[in-house]
């Protein structure tokens, strides 16, 4: 284990959120709010650490899958942990752990709070609130890649440990300008809505705010009612951004280099479209007596179908009053979630794709015994390595939501509750079915340590966690150094 590489990683991490919150105490500055002050001071000490930690250049700088799973697990820890002493410092949220849920909800896209009133927070703290999705949407060491100097092999397993979907690759031979080309993508995003929006009539505040959380598909809002508040042009606008940031975002680079044929012919995208126009039509159907008109309980119906399976979270209405049936397809949305290589959470498009392939072809090895199978996907047969690793984690996936479900009903009493709790938190979601606007705050403290870790577990995609929970990982270097003195 390369322990002075992950010490390096970790001081990096840490050194560039003291840079990142930097810009909420800007914010509490234009505003004049006494919080600038504390998101100053902690920041300066976040970027000292770094700088002093970063001395420290480990000699050997390659390492391999393992100590990229710990680094980027270790990173999501420390970066919500220290990401948190603001809220708590401050004192808009008093008690620690809920500091902690409500920032590790940022970092990982979910969109669970505690809090019960959004707007009654600081401009500064609302601006770090929702900027912590924009960090963590792309990955916080995707970033650091593009500008930090490792060698390719490290930064592989990292891309790997931190990336959503099945397999990872390289959009180009050097993994540090793939890693450039993702955020300078994803700015673009960022940029384009937060013009569109302020066209729309929101504020800059709102609009920076609600791009953050929209291209992170993260889901704080600013106000207690989500988008509910904001005009048809500005739902609409979100709908756009949800959809292209739910979306794999190496068909974009194919349609920068001019291949947009291979883009639009991409199988997860034509699925993924499918899937969530032919949900938004049913729900449609369902709901279109509550609304003044077609196109309304249309909007209304694609935005929470979007929402659900970008895995943003905002609503412009509280789906939990909905027939049954609405409520229902839209906690398999849940399951489903977003495309791989996007900023969304879930199971992904892809893997259901290939799991439905692989189980047609299991079909078909039992009506033709003699017959070869193999399981196809965008065009290319697939290893066996990648059909298996998406069987593994499916069974992962089932265990620990069976086990979180049964954690969480230890205290929370209402099955619809537990489940979609659950759900909302390891799919990085946000609300549950108890309604978009009801808040996590009066679940226990049991309750809330299972939700944090289902949500850095799903955004993390199960493995990187369980790694460090290896008794293996930590018990060998022990047993080496016992062996050496004896």
């Amino acid at each position: 284990m390369n322990y002075p590489m992950i010490f390096y990683i970790l001081v990096s991490v840490l050194e560039f959120e003291g840079i990142f919150m930097l810009l909420p105490a800007i914010v509490a500055g234009v505003y004049g709010e006494k919080q600038g002050v504390t998101y100053l001071i902690i920041a300066i000490v976040c970027i000292a650490i770094g700088l002093i930690g970063r001395r420290f250049k480990p000699k050997r700088d390659i390492f391999y899958s393992k100590e990229g799973f710990v680094s980027v697990s270790l990173s999501w820890i420390v970066l919500s942990f220290v990401g948190a002493i603001p809220f708590y410092v401050t004192g808009e949220i008093p008690c620690y752990l809920d500091a902690v849920f409500e920032t590790i909800s940022g970092f990982t896209t979910t969109g669970s709070t505690i809090l019960r009133d959004v707007e009654v927070l600081s401009h500064g703290t609302l601006f770090w609130r929702s900027f912590t999705h924009w960090i963590g949407g792309m990955g916080v060491l995707v970033f650091i890649m593009a500008i930090l100097p490792l060698s390719g092999s490290s930064s592989m397993h990292i891309m790997k440990a931190e990336s959503p979907g099945p397999s990872v690759s390289k959009l180009v031979p050097k993994l540090r300008q793939t890693a450039k080309i993702l955020y300078g993508i994803y700015m673009v995003f960022t940029v384009a809505e937060i013009i569109l929006l302020l066209i729309s009539g929101m504020s800059w505040f709102e609009a920076m705010t609600l791009s953050f959380g929209t291209v992170g598909t993260g889901g704080f809002g600013v106000l207690n009612s989500s988008i509910a508040s904001y005009g048809a042009a500005s739902q609409w606008i979100i709908i756009l951004f949800m959809f292209i940031c739910s979306v794999n975002f190496s068909l974009y680079y194919l349609i920068l280099i001019k291949k947009p044929k291979e883009a639009l012919l991409s199988e997860e995208l034509r699925w993924y479209v499918i899937i969530v126009m032919s949900s938004a039509v049913m729900i449609t159907w369902y709901i279109h007596g509550r609304f003044d008109s077609l196109l309304e309980s249309f909007r209304h119906a694609l935005f929470q179908v979007l929402t659900v399976t970008s895995t943003t979270g905002y609503s412009t209405v509280d789906f939990n009053v909905w027939p049954g049936f609405c409520r229902m397809l839209l906690v398999l949305l849940m399951f489903m979630g977003a495309c791989a290589g996007s900023t969304g959470g879930g199971f992904k498009v892809s893997r259901i794709v290939i799991i439905a392939k692989t189980v047609r072809n299991e079909v078909k090895m039992i009506t033709h015994p003699r017959s070869v199978q193999r399981v196809r996907a965008e065009g290319k047969q697939l290893t066996t390595d990648v059909v298996r690793r998406t069987l593994v984690y499916l069974g992962a996936y089932a265990f620990i939501v069976i086990v979180s479900v049964l954690l969480v009903s230890v205290h929370e009493s209402d099955f619809t509750t537990a489940v979609t709790a659950v759900m909302a938190t390891f799919n990085n979601i946000g609300p549950g079915l108890n309604g978009v606007y009801s808040t996590f705050a009066d679940c226990s403290v049991l309750s809330k340590v299972v939700l944090m870790a289902d949500m850095l577990i799903g955004r993390l995609e199960i493995f990187p966690m369980l790694v460090i929970l290896s008794p293996g990982l930590w018990t060998a270097p022990i047993k080496k150094m016992i062996k050496k003195t004896k």
